[in-house]
């Protein structure tokens, strides 16, 4: 009986020489989508991530930890340990990736040359390979070997400028935001290059940057400058071109309120029984309450405080206003919401006794469910098992390879 195939990516191999955040953001996707994701690390030392932490796993363990870095962008892949600085190594690789259909990379512009795995000398043997390049800056231009950051690529692309209190200094994002976006736009081009493959019959090499994303995450705000010219300035937690769109203090704390249009700030007004704010010449539409920002802020301040978020949360809701708490990461996952689209999950894994909780994937099929295979793996915990398999390498030819301490 043939087996039924609901993965999408079912039969997908990607050799994976990514380490941190933004290259395994993107395999981990791909592997949800049902790729065969071959995570080559170095042996002992593995992925750079393993060490970063505290928080780490099992800490009450002798054994060596896991972080929760590592653990919260390798789920559903095979980590197989290669010494890549030996010929042995290098051939190995090769055998491997003659058989991939992927290959994703990050290490710095041109550094995979000197062990033979850069695109061109890849695009011999396997000349369908499809080859994603993820570097700080791009494989060109004049920052093109300088190591790229997460942080530094912020400052550099414009994000932090924009980030933090107007009288405050620049404010990088609580989350490696660029390192994300840039493992988003890698899975999305290395999906992209797949159909065309399929068309075409042509590999790719794939250029991605953290610098050339975090460019183009400026969105609106950039478009604004270049529409303008005018530099975008820090405005807190104010929307540049929505009003109001911002915190508020309410009796207990802070909370949201995010009206985007004229009808939900009519609906506001109404609720909190301000009925003829929304027909004042200056806050009738939205245009008009950026202009007007200051005083309107000081007339809904002066109402919101008078109650607590959660008369405000559930009567403005209830007339369509969309607003809500600003919820802890804790509050996070008591979140009915979140709850209710089951984005915490739990794994079975090497180094805890107990199933560990991590992140869910967010896409949702309607038929090809995302399916929790395995947990993120334990340094080279898959090397013999996938060697044998994939390669059908003697057990004999294992023993060698050990010796050698080419895996």
């Amino acid at each position: 009986m043939k087996k039924k195939i609901t993965e999408p990516l079912h039969g997908i191999n990607v050799f994976d020489l990514t380490r941190v955040l933004a290259g395994p953001t993107s395999t981990q996707i791909l592997g949800d989508l049902g790729a065969n994701i071959i995570k080559v690390e170095r042996p002992n030392s593995g992925d750079d991530s393993r060490n970063l932490g505290p928080p780490y796993l099992d800490s009450s363990s002798k054994s060596p930890q896991e972080s929760s870095y590592f653990l919260s962008v390798n789920r559903n892949k095979n980590s197989v340990t290669i010494d890549l600085t030996k010929q042995e190594g290098q051939k190995l690789a090769k055998k491997i990736i003659k058989k991939c259909d992927v290959l994703v990379e990050n290490f710095r512009a041109g550094n995979l040359k000197q062990y033979g795995l850069d695109y061109k000398s890849i695009k011999k043997i396997n000349p369908k390979i499809i080859y994603c390049s993820i570097t700080g800056f791009g494989q060109t231009g004049p920052y093109s070997k300088r190591g790229g950051y997460d942080y530094l690529v912020q400052a550099m692309g414009g994000i932090m400028s924009i980030t933090g209190e107007r009288k405050g200094q620049p404010t990088k994002i609580g989350v490696g935001v660029s390192d994300i976006i840039t493992g988003l736009y890698a899975c999305i081009s290395i999906l992209s290059a797949l159909k065309y493959r399929d068309i075409t019959s042509k590999g790719q090499h794939i250029d991605i940057s953290l610098m050339d994303s975090q460019v183009s995450w400026l969105s609106y705000v950039a478009q604004g400058y270049l529409t303008s010219g005018i530099t975008p300035k820090r405005i807190g937690n104010d929307h540049p071109s929505i009003v109001p769109y911002q915190t508020v203090k309410a009796k207990n704390g802070l909370m949201v309120l995010a009206i985007a249009n004229d009808r939900q700030f009519k609906n506001f007004c109404k609720f909190s029984k301000l009925d003829d704010l929304h027909n004042d010449p200056k806050y009738k539409n939205n245009s008009l309450r950026v202009k007007n920002r200051k005083s309107l802020n000081k007339i809904i301040n002066k109402i919101i405080k008078q109650k607590n978020i959660e008369y405000w949360v559930d009567g403005l809701t209830n007339v369509n206003v969309p607003c809500g708490p600003i919820n802890d990461i804790s509050q996070v996952f008591d979140d009915p919401q979140v709850k209710s689209r089951k984005m915490k999950i739990k794994m079975k894994h090497k180094k805890s006794k107990q199933l560990i909780d991590l992140i869910a994937n967010p896409i949702k099929f309607s038929v090809s469910n995302i399916k929790y295979k395995k947990a993120p793996p334990v340094l080279g915990e898959d090397t013999e098992l996938f060697l044998k398999k994939f390669l059908k390498i003697s057990a004999e030819g294992l023993k060698k390879l050990k010796l050698n301490k080419i895996i």
